[in-house]
């Protein structure tokens, strides 16, 4: 029987293997990413360098390195979901590396701050919405979507955030939480992190993670991120301590350190401070509840929104 290596010797030889070879070889050298990559280290890369490293090319030329048409990481069409390749040079040898995708980094951010809070999910059509997905059905809206964009611009021409947020206050289904979604989804474009909050929920949390010991990490993270949103903040059932120890200490180190919150509500200001001064056992306490509304109002501004009813059309 012939040796095996002498039957590869001889497809390797053959006319067709070769053809077939040279014309592979041209389809990888022909890439724009190969091209580019081959430019930029001209002084280093040689013809023995790019025949041995020519599988790596392959597996380079045969993946996506552009995330714009990449609709979520699950349907990643790459090697590993979430990574773009890029070309490299390591002793001598091509090599292909991975590094996370902007939808990657993203993807991990949500899974990270939903893992520390449980009542930060929200409903699809929320985390999905964008500036220009704002329904523009009333002139608070044209308002708020004015707001919405001159918040984001000012960070990209000056590179720093706004120091105050909105207090976006109205009725039932008015679409104050998909404001709330549309800027958090225009600043993860800009790799700017936003912590979306029900409140509500949120502070059932927070008295069992007395128990757990994890009540002060979860404070801190919500309290010290760059850009917080407070979503329904009226709608719970208050004690002393959720006021005082939980509330207060939020918006306390907000105030503090200048950074922008964005709150929902369906009440407005003075309304706002009324329930504030109520506890669940109905002792009213207007002092705390006013030192709360001055850090509030140190980092929002009111906008009264209106406008049909969303939840109605659905």
């Amino acid at each position: 029987m012939e040796p095996i290596n002498n039957q590869l010797r001889k497809v390797m030889d053959s006319q067709t293997f070769q053809e077939r070879y040279e014309q592979m070889k041209r389809e990888i050298l022909e890439n724009k990413g190969v091209q580019q990559f081959l430019a930029d280290n001209d002084q280093e890369v040689n013809k023995d360098m790019v025949d041995r490293g020519l599988v790596k090319l392959y597996e380079y030329t045969g993946q996506q390195h552009d995330c714009d048409a990449c609709p979520s990481v699950v349907k990643c069409q790459n090697a590993l979901k979430g990574f773009i390749p890029k070309l490299s040079i390591i002793r001598e040898s091509i090599e292909v590396e991975y590094t996370p995708c902007q939808q990657k980094r993203m993807d991990d951010e949500r899974r990270k701050a939903a893992s520390m809070i449980s009542s930060m999910h929200m409903p699809k059509d929320v985390l999905r919405a964008t500036i220009k997905d704002l329904m523009i059905d009333d002139h608070s809206r044209v308002n708020i979507a004015n707001r919405a964009a001159d918040f984001v611009r000012e960070f990209k021409e000056t590179g720093e955030l706004p120091q105050k947020g909105f207090y976006l206050y109205g009725e039932f289904g008015v679409g104050k939480s998909f404001v709330l979604g549309a800027i958090a989804n225009e600043l993860a474009t800009l790799q700017i992190k936003s912590v979306v909050v029900f409140v509500p929920e949120f502070l059932r949390e927070m008295k069992g993670s007395i128990q757990d010991q994890s009540l002060q990490e979860k404070i801190d993270f919500v309290k010290k991120a760059p850009v917080l949103m407070l979503d329904d903040l009226g709608a719970e059932t208050l004690s002393s301590w959720t006021r005082d120890e939980i509330l207060g200490t939020i918006f306390h180190y907000r105030m503090a350190e200048q950074l922008p919150t964005f709150i929902t509500s369906n009440l407005g200001y003075d309304e706002l401070e009324d329930h504030l001064a109520y506890n669940q056992k109905g002792d009213r306490d207007m002092l705390k509840a006013s030192r709360i509304m001055e850090r509030i109002k140190a980092v929002t501004t009111p906008i009264r929104m209106s406008g049909q009813n969303r939840r109605d059309q659905k």
